[in-house]
C-alpha cells in the first residue's frame, strides 16, 4: 500500500510537464509560422519593390547610354528580357521612367512595362499593348486610377519618341482578366461601353490590376499616337 501510495503523486507532475512541453512547442511553432507569414507579406511589399525600382532604374540606364552611342543597339538583353523602350507618364511624375520589355511573363513584369508581343509595335497602325505591376515588383503603374483623358504616354525608342494621348481615364473601364478584347488590333467593347477613340487607327492600351490587393479584374485605359519626332 505504501508503494503504490508514494508512485501516484509522482506521476501527475511528469504528466503536467510533458502536457507544458507539448503545448510550448505548438506556441513556438504557431508563433515563427507567423512571423514567417509577416516577414513574407514585407518582402511582397516592400522587398520587391527595392529590388525591381533599382532594376527599372539600371535598366534605364543602359539603354539611354547604348542609345547615346554612334552605333548603339536599339535595345539591351537582360536576366528578365530584352528591353528596347522607356514609358515616360509625367503626370505619374517628372522623373517616372519605366523600361519596356517583350513579354507580360513573371520576369517582365517584376523588370519594368511588359509589351503584349503579339500586338503592335510603338507607333505601329494597331494597339500597343502595355502591362504593369500596380503592387509589389516596382509598382510603375500603382497610380493609374489618377490618370485622366487628355494625358500623355510617351514611348521612347532609340530612334523615335512617340507621344500619345489618353481618350479614357485610368479608372473609367474595368474588366475580366479574361477579356482580351482590349489587346485586339482594333479594341471594340462586346458591351457596348468605355472603348478607344473612334477613327484611330495607332493605338496605346494600358492595364493593370484593379485593385491594390489580389483580384481577377484589370484596370484598361486607351489613348491614340498623336506624334512621332525623331531623336
Amino acid at each position: 500500500m505504501t508503494g503504490v501510495q508514494d508512485d501516484e503523486p509522482e506521476a501527475a507532475p511528469r504528466r503536467r510537464a510533458r502536457r507544458r512541453g507539448w503545448t510550448f512547442w505548438l506556441g513556438l511553432g504557431l508563433v515563427l509560422a507567423g512571423l514567417s507569414i509577416l516577414g513574407w507579406i514585407g518582402w511582397q511589399l516592400y522587398g520587391t519593390n527595392l529590388v525591381s525600382q533599382r532594376r527599372h532604374e539600371e535598366t534605364v540606364d543602359r539603354l539611354e547610354k547604348e542609345w547615346a552611342e554612334p552605333q548603339g543597339q536599339p535595345d539591351v538583353e537582360t536576366a528578365q528580357g530584352k528591353a528596347y523602350a522607356i514609358l515616360r507618364i509625367p503626370a505619374l511624375g517628372e522623373d517616372f521612367a519605366v523600361p519596356v520589355l517583350e513579354g507580360v511573363e513573371d520576369d517582365a513584369l517584376a523588370s519594368g512595362i511588359g509589351h503584349f508581343e503579339t500586338s503592335a509595335a510603338p507607333g505601329e497602325v494597331g494597339n500597343y499593348a502595355l502591362a504593369g505591376h500596380r503592387v509589389t515588383h516596382g509598382e510603375p503603374l500603382r497610380d493609374m486610377p489618377d490618370l485622366d483623358a487628355g494625358d500623355e504616354v510617351v514611348v521612347e525608342t532609340r530612334d523615335v519618341v512617340y507621344t500619345y494621348v489618353l481618350d479614357t481615364g485610368g479608372q473609367q473601364l474595368r474588366v475580366p482578366f479574361t477579356s482580351g478584347w482590349v489587346v485586339d488590333p482594333a479594341p471594340v467593347n462586346p458591351d457596348g461601353g468605355v472603348g478607344p477613340a473612334p477613327d484611330q487607327d495607332r493605338l496605346i492600351t494600358l492595364t493593370t490590376c484593379a485593385e491594390l490587393f489580389h483580384t481577377d479584374d484589370r484596370l484598361v485605359a486607351f489613348g491614340h499616337l498623336t506624334s512621332a519626332v525623331e531623336r
